[in-house]
């Protein structure tokens, strides 16, 4: 027998990230949340449906369509500024958006959900005019809890961005630990933008 013999290596376990484990199961319980207001809303809508067909003609459709489109946009720059991320490149190598970092990508993305957040301010202070508020009757309750909610949600993201922005400026070295910060951000993002998808069709097409 020869006592040359090659030593076995062991076995890798590749463990799923804690950080998006947690993350995805806590935006399950958000899925909840809000399946809960939808639910809310087609029961408010199924004994007022005279008070819908009233109400809901006062809502500016077009207006809305361009808010959730810079939305959904948001979430294409948000996916690039997780691409960057994932190439461990925090700031940009040059002019070109090609050779954006992640922190043009997800600044864009704030500017984006910052111009959303402001067109729903505008459309509540234009409804509020038109006498509809959240005392108003079951429809200005429907439609100011299921849409304030989301608008809240979404304020929470653009708070998280500047703050994965700020820790990309403070950390010596970006590395897999910023990067998954920036990946776990972007979920919560997509979600919210999914969401309001949900809402877009309820509240302003299924009228």
């Amino acid at each position: 027998m020869t006592s040359t013999s090659e030593a076995i290596a062991p076995p890798v376990i590749n463990r799923p990230n804690s950080t998006s484990v947690g993350t995805i199961v806590w935006l399950g319980s958000e899925v909840m949340f809000f399946a809960g207001l939808f639910a809310m809303y087609f029961s408010l809508k199924a004994g007022a449906p005279d008070l819908w067909a009233n109400d809901a003609q006062i809502l500016n459709v077009p207006f809305a369509l361009v808010n959730t489109l810079i939305l959904v946009s948001s979430s294409f720059t948000a996916q690039f500024g997780v691409f960057a991320a994932e190439r461990l490149q925090p700031r940009r190598t040059g002019a070109s958006p090609a050779k954006w970092g992640m922190v043009e990508w997800f600044f864009l993305t704030y500017v984006l959900g910052g111009i959303f957040v402001s067109g729903q301010i505008w459309e509540y202070a234009m409804l509020i005019s038109e006498g509809i508020t959240l005392s108003s009757n079951s429809y200005g309750s429907a439609f100011y809890i299921t849409t304030g909610f989301h608008a809240l949600h979404v304020t929470g993201g653009l708070v998280a961005f500047l703050l994965i922005i700020g820790r990309a400026y403070a950390a010596k070295n970006f590395g897999h630990r910023e990067a998954t910060s920036a990946i776990v951000v972007s979920y919560y993002w997509h979600f919210v933008d999914v969401v309001w998808i949900g809402l877009f069709v309820v509240v302003y097409i299924l009228k």
